[in-house]
């Protein structure tokens, strides 16, 4: 009997249209467009502004235009998974709402929290329920409203984070393509280097905690750069040695959209050039879950079928991972 594997047979992603500009971040902090290119990378990112606009919005505007591309009834989707650090509320889930949303009225659904790896962990859980024979029709989204949680009187913050997010529908197959090994790890050791200090159980909101702007992302900037350039590269290194892959055999690294320094770190350490990694964060900055499914969506037109893909993370926690997949399918 052949064996079953979870194949990407469709991405869309969505970004807001507000551009919040280098330029337009320099009347609001003190910081300049030069600085933030030459250490992030990033020359502009979107924001989703109005009333009532949760990660829901981002998300539900993905999958419609997921399903429409597929020809993917919504009643046909078994399965929601949606990987965010920003929830619309504590619960009901966001990825429930999006189901709602979108009329997926046969599917369950869950957010997964891992931060800036939670895709890759969506990714890795979503294929389990194809490979088991659970599911048949999974979507799993990538998606945060980075700007609710972001300190606009804080420099080392505000220019990193974007909004946006993918989402990716999984199905089964027989062919040798789709997702063929994962390597994903965690450190609850790093989390007092990249949290939000109020806010949940520990310590719920109150008057004080607001005042404090105990609310907003919290990042000791070096130390997770150290953490990060490191670890997502060995973790994408290790997935390709534990593989045989070699950089010749790998067609594109799709690497998240943190800081140009640690992709470029990341390609080094496999031997990939430039011309095979995935670059967005220009366009974008760091849309944490939604990082990944936004590269794909970007260059999903250059994809085809077998390429060998490295998909690597590396997020608040710590976690991190990568997950070495084969396209299952040609430009359309």
């Amino acid at each position: 009997m052949a064996k079953i594997r979870a194949a990407i047979t469709g991405v869309q992603g969505y970004v807001p249209d507000y551009v919040l500009t280098n330029q337009e971040l320099e009347t609001m902090v003190d910081t300049n467009d030069e600085w933030i290119q030459s250490r992030t990378g990033i020359v502009e990112r979107r924001i989703l502004k109005g009333e009532n606009q949760g990660t829901s919005v981002i998300g539900a505007e993905a999958v419609k235009g997921l399903l429409e591309k597929t020809g993917t009834d919504p009643l046909e989707i078994d399965m929601i998974i949606c990987a965010t650090v920003t929830p619309d509320m504590p619960f009901p889930a966001t990825a429930n709402i999006v189901a709602d949303m979108v009329g997926a009225k046969n599917s369950f659904g869950y957010d997964l929290s891992a931060a800036c790896s939670g895709f890759l962990y969506g990714l890795a859980t979503g294929a389990s329920f194809i490979e088991s024979g659970a599911a048949k029709k999974v979507i799993v989204i990538g998606a945060d409203k980075m700007s609710s949680i972001i300190d606009y009187t804080d420099r080392t913050t505000c220019i990193i984070f974007g909004d946006g997010g993918g989402a990716v529908l999984l199905e089964p197959t027989e062919e040798e393509v789709g997702i063929m090994d994962s390597i994903l790890k965690s450190d609850g050791s790093g989390a007092p280097y990249l949290h939000m200090k109020a806010g949940g159980s520990r310590k719920p909101a109150t008057p004080e905690t607001v005042a404090a702007r105990e609310h907003y992302a919290y990042q000791e900037g070096s130390t997770v750069f150290k953490f990060a350039v490191t670890n997502m590269a060995d973790v994408a290194a290790e997935v390709m040695d534990r593989n045989n892959l070699t950089g010749d055999d790998i067609a594109w690294l799709v690497p998240h959209q943190a800081n140009k320094r640690i992709i470029d770190a990341t390609a080094r350490r496999m031997d990939v050039g430039d011309d095979k990694v995935m670059l967005n964060i220009q366009r974008y900055g760091n849309t944490t879950a939604g990082t990944l499914p936004l590269c794909l969506w970007d260059y999903e037109s250059q994809l085809k079928k077998g390429d060998n893909i490295i998909l690597a993370a590396f997020g608040g926690g710590f976690t991190w991972g990568a997950t070495w997949l084969k396209w299952a399918y040609d430009p359309k």
